[in-house]
């Protein structure tokens, strides 16, 4: 999986282990933010690097990494085409793609420890939109997704 990956100065530390993870783990990954914690690329321009990449270059998920994961979800949610959803369990992360067909997550280092988020990143990337469900639920869930989707053209204009 191509996977997009950003963080500013404070969540340096753990996009590393995570990064790590995901490239022992086979993955592409591109790292698009802050690369050590005296960088002055903040969460604003680390989300929006994110979400750029994520949409202009097809990569397929993206991963953001701050104090909180709340800042970094906050500008990712900003940008048309992104659905970011700040996830402090692997079961939250699953359901952020099963569910909300989240294509970001985010996660704060004051938050989550680092094995907890290597548990976080891999939940997430097993799951997919509806996976799982029967014909009805995947009926249900698309039509809700439809919503957000009529709602996403209606303020972003």
């Amino acid at each position: 999986m191509k996977i997009v990956i950003a963080s500013d100065p404070f969540g340096v530390e753990l996009k590393e282990t995570v990064k790590a993870h995901l490239v022992e783990l086979g993955h592409t990954v591109a790292d698009v933010g802050a690369q050590d914690s005296d960088s002055e690329v903040y969460y604003v321009e680390a989300a929006s690097a994110l979400c750029k990449t994520l949409i202009e270059e097809k990569y397929d998920r993206g991963i953001l990494f701050c104090g909180t994961g709340a800042g970094v979800a906050i500008v990712a949610n900003k940008h048309k085409g992104i659905y970011c959803v700040p996830c402090e369990s692997a079961f939250a992360a699953f359901k952020a793609a099963q569910i909300n067909n989240a294509n970001v997550i985010s996660m704060g280092i004051n938050v989550v420890g680092p094995g907890n988020a290597c548990m976080i990143v891999d939940s997430y990337l097993e799951s997919s939109f509806a996976i799982g469900g029967d014909e009805n639920r995947v009926a249900f869930l698309g039509g809700l997704l439809e919503q957000v989707y009529e709602k996403e053209n209606e303020n972003f204009k």
